[in-house]
């Protein structure tokens, strides 16, 4: 099998530097135009997305920050808008968040896909791929294992992926899990884009109820999250937001990204 370190990735022009992160700044017809010529071309491109939370857990995990330098990851939310904003001048040309981005993927395709989903709990990726069979009824949506897999089941995991090798393989396992086990578990041999997305079943089938449009549009949607949430969520965002703020003008004032 190929060994991802020697990899290399041909990364769009236009990168910004978030806190140590290379975010790519793409419209969201060029970010799609990329990922479905990576799939014509068979050419591994792994996919991750960048909001004010995952940028804090890049600066207090070097390990994971490092792990995105082996992704093409694309900005998601106000967060990184904002912190584009104070550092560049200008916010990000798209908000790329993975909720709208993946079936924007699905209805661009230029033709059937095969798409493999892993992660969540127990029965949701089976209500995901049946709730995307309804986005674009065009792909071939496998729910391949749930994120609570064994050593023998990730095993069997990677082994079926080696047959089938998706086009797209879904991983829905929570930053930075999910973004460590691509850069830990595959290889070009296993799917062609694979794509940290994080709570995205749970969102796509309702598990997790989404934002009402007008305040998506918004871009409050973290404010009706903490809203149904504030017991799990109050310090992602009541404590996380304004920290990724300060570290963000850190690092407009010195250049530096550390805490």
């Amino acid at each position: 099998m190929t060994d991802i370190a020697a990899t290399h990735f041909d990364e769009p022009a236009g990168q910004r530097d978030i806190l140590g992160v290379a975010v790519a700044d793409l419209t969201e017809k060029d970010a799609l135009d990329m990922v479905h010529a990576a799939i014509d071309r068979k050419t591994y491109r792994p996919i991750a997305f960048l909001n004010a939370n995952n940028a804090n857990i890049g600066v207090d995990d070097a390990a994971f920050r490092a792990v995105l330098s082996r992704f093409t990851v694309l900005s998601d939310g106000v967060g990184v808008d904002v912190a584009a904003k104070m550092l560049y001048g200008t916010a990000f040309r798209a908000n790329l968040n993975g909720t709208d981005f993946v079936p924007a993927l699905f209805r661009s395709a230029r033709r059937p896909m095969k798409v493999g989903l892993f992660g969540a709990r127990p029965g949701v990726a089976e209500l995901a791929a049946g709730h995307f069979g309804t986005v674009d009824p065009r792909h071939d949506y496998r729910a391949l294992a749930d994120g609570f897999v064994d050593a023998a089941g990730e095993a069997a995991l990677l082994d079926t992926l080696t047959r089938w090798k998706p086009d797209i393989l879904l991983v829905a396992l929570g930053v930075p899990r999910q973004e460590k086990w691509i850069v830990e578990r595959l290889t070009p041999d296993h799917c062609t884009v694979p794509i940290a997305v994080g709570a995205l079943f749970d969102l796509s089938t309702g598990e997790v109820p989404r934002a009402p449009l007008l305040l998506r549009r918004a871009r409050s949607e973290w404010v009706y999250r903490l809203w149904r949430e504030p017991r799990r969520l109050w310090r992602r965002y009541i404590v996380g937001n304004p920290v990724f703020l300060a570290r963000v003008l850190r690092q407009r004032l010195t250049g530096s990204h550390q805490p």
